[in-house]
């Protein structure tokens, strides 16, 4: 409200000018005779005069289009300009003279003159003003005396109201945003695995508070909901037949919660350290691509609900490597183009038995260097308890964020049956070394192209190790047939055991690449609306060729406030 009193207190009409300088004020009198001084459309009629866009500061009076040196106030018009600078145009170089006006937005223009002369007469004495001008001056004053305490009073009530509302409400530095997800889906296909899912429909909603200090930092509070039960490894099916592929970005709310019971998902703190550093800090609810480049712009999406349909088509796994945590993030600008991420995540910071470094936890380091085109370089060390009798949060398998087969996963019950021992044989800590690189490249607005290629090697402690592999190649077509819209495409492996060596035992099973495809299509209907249908291939499930393919449909309805 007060940047829109600056805005109508800066300018000053024709017929101020004219006035001003002794040309006949007569019809600037006329008004419609319902307004009356203490109106409430007083601000209304000056609001419509001066339009913030109406902004436009001129030094010479020729720099208006529409004025010709044969209008009968150029030479007014000219003295205002030149000498007083107390004039501004619209912002497509006219001027609009003959627009009519009513008396208290012409009061408003002399009062916006009469400052400038009073800043003028203070900069450069009292001489500068012509006694003549002067003299008008106060003529125009005592005419409109009732109009300029009309509006004077009607500012003060406005600062009174504005500070009133500034002071009750919940915060001047909060603001708060949602998403509200509902989606309808199936699979399909497979002897097994496809058929034992029905069409279900299912929800996740997030709300955001977030609040800064000082204008450049941040403090997030995210609250979540929902009840969307992960399709292909729900309870309902055999256990030797689940995976972790076809997820979806909004499914297993928090993995433990799927009534729709609201929990705190995001805890953080965002700051600058100088220019070139952000650090994050985080209490609870981290992830490494929170504040990581995953070098995915237009299929990335957090988790959320306007980019793609699967986590696994959001980002390169490996950056999913850990459970949620707590721990910080810190971003570095080396150059305009050269950025280095590194991070410290441990889901057991809080548990005394174990505290941030000897419990489960992962650290990353990466570069990412260029803009149209980029490419990074990810290296994260993780080491995760993968005993079920550790007592630590999701113990018994490698995290790799709801992607893969149960045997990228290391489920111990997957690998006795590959290596035919004992499942307690792989209640072991498992130390990883992943390494990532991606790259995209933006041809046009319209097209880009993105991929991926990860690698991790896990180290079951005392027993052996496992060689697993993922990679993927997206184009985005942003935009496609209309602004916000978003068409996708998507072809790839998600996480997949390739090698393994259990004691000299290499396991007998498949290491077929459990291929994943996917195309998506988000049409956006309003700013806040959007509806994405898409559909999910899944050949060689669980990384075997000789499973039934199992196809995934959906439709997602996305809203934003």
């Amino acid at each position: 409200m007060q940047n829109n009193l600056k805005f109508w207190l800066l300018g000053i009409p024709t017929i101020l000018a004219a006035n001003l300088f002794g040309i006949n004020p007569s019809f600037a009198q006329s008004e419609p005779a319902s307004v009356e001084p203490n109106s409430n459309n007083v601000l209304q009629e000056v609001e419509n005069y001066t339009n913030p866009d109406n902004i436009g500061q001129v030094t010479n009076v020729s720099q208006f289009s529409d004025v010709e040196a044969t209008d009968w106030a150029y030479e007014a018009l000219s003295r205002v300009v030149e000498k007083y600078g107390c004039l501004q145009g619209y912002p497509d170089g006219t001027y609009r003279g003959k627009r009519a006006l009513s008396r208290y937005e012409f009061a408003a223009g002399l009062n916006a003159c009469l400052r400038q002369i009073e800043a003028l007469i203070e900069s450069k004495g009292q001489n500068y003003v012509l006694k003549e001008d002067f003299d008008a001056l106060q003529r125009l004053v005592e005419e409109f005396r009732t109009e300029l305490a009309t509006l004077g009073g009607r500012v003060d009530n406005l600062e009174t109201r504005t500070t009133f509302l500034e002071e009750h409400q919940f915060s001047t530095t909060t603001k708060f945003s949602g998403e509200a997800i509902f989606a309808i889906s199936d699979s399909f296909g497979g002897d097994n695995l496809g058929d034992e899912v029905d069409t279900v429909f299912q929800d996740r909603v997030r709300l955001n508070f977030i609040t800064s200090f000082t204008g450049k930092d941040r403090l997030r509070t995210r609250l979540q909901a929902g009840n969307a039960v992960p399709l292909l490894s729900s309870a309902g099916i055999p256990a030797a037949e689940r995976t972790q592929e076809g997820r979806f970005t909004y499914d297993g709310t928090n993995d433990n919660a799927n009534d729709n019971n609201v929990l705190i998902d995001i805890f953080d703190y965002k700051f600058p350290l100088g220019d070139k550093v952000n650090v994050t800090v985080f209490a609870n609810g981290a992830l490494h691509h929170y504040y990581a480049d995953t070098v995915n712009p237009y299929f990335e999406g957090l988790a959320g609900g306007n980019n793609a349909l699967s986590r696994f088509a959001e980002r390169n796994p490996i950056y999913r490597i850990g459970p949620l945590s707590a721990g910080v993030g810190v971003n570095l600008k080396i150059a305009k183009d050269l950025k280095v991420d590194l991070g410290y995540l441990s889901n057991t910071a809080n548990n005394p038995q174990s505290g941030v470094f000897n419990g489960n936890y992962s650290a990353l380091a990466q570069v990412v260097y260029g803009d149209k085109f980029k490419i990074g370089l990810t290296y994260i060390y993780g080491n995760e308890d993968n005993r079920l009798a550790s007592g630590l949060p999701n113990a018994n398998r490698l995290l790799l964020g709801g992607t893969g087969t149960n045997l990228a996963n290391l489920n111990r019950s997957a690998l006795a049956t590959a290596t035919g021992l004992p499942a307690n044989t792989f209640d072991r800590r498992v130390s990883t070394n992943s390494y990532g690189i991606q790259a995209s490249y933006q041809f046009s607005p319209k097209f880009a192209i993105n991929g991926w290629v990860g690698k991790t090697d896990a180290h079951l402690e005392g027993v052996g190790d496992a060689d697993i592999w993922n990679f993927a190649v997206g184009l985005a077509l942003p935009n496609l047939g209309k602004k916000g819209n978003l068409g996708g495409l998507l072809v790839g492996a998600e996480p997949t055991l390739r090698g393994l060596n259990i004691n000299g035992n290499n396991g007998n099973f498949s290491r077929d690449f459990a291929y994943h495809i996917e195309a998506f299509y988000k049409y956006q209907v309003t700013d806040k609306i959007s509806i994405t249908p898409g559909v999910i291939w899944l050949t060689s499930p669980n990384q075997n060729s000789s499973n039934d393919d199992v196809i995934i449909g959906t439709v997602r309805t996305t809203f934003n406030f």
